[in-house]
């Protein structure tokens, strides 16, 4: 086993420091009014994409949310970071899971940015045309 010593100082991983952002993002929209349908959909397959959160607002608009992390604000920051590739992968996870549903309800894709302490939820960040 390892030193407590040892375990204290390590840094948390990319993917912890990432899903703590996410999980952070989630009790920001439930609280909004949000509810949660889906945690990290991806579609079947390789080159496909991946959502962080679906949600569903009280209007019934189905919410495609994409969470990002960063230190600050440099190079852009957290929200600069979802550039045209990124959001293609989105729009077709989110083509792919809207399959599932007999009439599409109306949609949106979000973008919480997490920036150090800071979160800013930016509604309709994007659109998928």
């Amino acid at each position: 086993m390892f030193p407590k010593w040892l375990l204290a100082s390590r840094k948390p991983t990319t993917r912890q420091t990432g899903e703590a952002a996410e999980a952070r993002a989630l009790q920001h929209l439930q609280a909004a009014g949000l509810s949660l349908l889906e945690r990290n959909y991806r579609t079947p397959g390789r080159g496909g994409g991946e959502i962080d959160l679906v949600m569903r607002a009280a209007d019934g608009t189905v919410v495609f949310v994409e969470v990002r992390q960063r230190a600050g604000a440099r190079h852009g920051g957290a929200a600069g970071s979802v550039g045209t590739t990124k959001q293609r992968r989105i729009v077709l996870a989110a083509r792919h899971y809207l399959l599932r549903w007999r009439v599409p309800p109306p949609c949106r894709f979000d973008v919480i940015a997490v920036e150090g302490e800071e979160l800013h939820w930016l509604p309709a960040a994007f659109d998928a045309n």
